[in-house]
């Protein structure tokens, strides 16, 4: 089928869907205007004087940096914090709200995403599982304990010509450590996943009374490269164990498993413009 045919069917299974599943990659940010990390290069031209160290989005997302250069990793982490305060959620946020807030069986969100802008649109927090981590909370580098908290009215002003945080440094609540995001890095051995892991149960029960209550639901997925693939395989888990219907958004990385799903080259925000003016039409 053709992409105009792939996004009325988008429509009907959107339409007909009794609960939603919604995924969501870094992509999904990118309509929003949040710098797309694809590539050094891409990662590059958001942070110029990493350009210059010649730091990469791995290398610099790594807590390693927490314990070595702190002023470093918080001018990464609190520029990343500050953008994605002042980002407005593209209008695709809303849009796709818009459907699910009425389905019987309600919503779900599982994102890879950390910036928060789920909760900012408008979803509810109880809906939402954010599988590595948030921004907006924070926890010790030790860690001491398994304190989780909220960064709250947190600011981290950044030096931009040198790239490192002022003093003073967010400190940890007990034990005044250092403190850092409450996100899963790479190579991260003590990330506390404890909020996540409390959100992924409630999503699992979720899908669990979807299931029991006959219910087929839609799984949209937007934005989620093959890189890191957790979102995708989450999606797909989602649709076998449901018999749901998934709809992937992605204007690379189309494949899609054998079967009644459906996938739209197209961007996040592209997509759900195109998709509720065909529900509504």
């Amino acid at each position: 089928m053709s992409t105009r045919e792939n996004i009325k069917q988008a429509a009907r299974v959107l339409h007909d869907a009794e609960a939603v599943l919604i995924t969501a990659g870094a992509g999904m940010g990118v309509d929003s205007g949040l710098p797309d990390f694809r590539g050094k290069e891409g990662f590059w031209k958001a942070y110029p004087p990493l350009a210059k160290l010649g730091k990469s989005f791995v290398e610099m997302a790594n807590p390693e940096w927490f314990y070595s250069n702190p002023k470093l990793a918080w001018a990464f982490y609190g520029h990343r914090l500050n953008l994605y305060r002042k980002t407005i959620p593209h209008s695709g946020f809303d849009q796709l709200l818009e459907i699910v807030d009425r389905k019987p069986g309600g919503y779900f969100v599982f994102t890879s995403n950390v910036d928060g802008h789920f909760q900012k649109a408008g979803y509810e927090e109880a809906r939402i599982e954010e599988c590595h981590g948030s921004i907006h909370y924070l926890q010790c580098t030790g860690p001491c304990g398994r304190d989780i908290w909220d960064a709250g009215k947190l600011q981290v002003p950044v030096d931009e010509e040198v790239f490192e945080a002022l003093e003073p440094l967010p400190r940890c609540i007990k034990c005044g450590g250092m403190a850092r995001p409450n996100i899963l890095m790479f190579g991260d051995w003590s990330w506390n996943g404890a909020r996540s892991q409390d959100q992924g149960e409630r999503l699992a029960l979720w899908l669990k009374s979807v299931a029991a209550d006959g219910m087929r639901p839609a799984i949209v997925e937007m934005g989620a490269g093959t890189a890191v693939a957790t979102v995708r395989w989450k999606s797909e888990q989602a649709a076998r164990r449901t018999n749901g219907v998934l709809i992937r958004i992605n204007p690379r990385d189309t494949m899609i498993p054998s079967g009644p799903h459906l996938a739209l080259p197209l961007g996040a925000a592209e997509a759900m413009a195109a998709i509720c003016t065909a529900v509504k039409g």
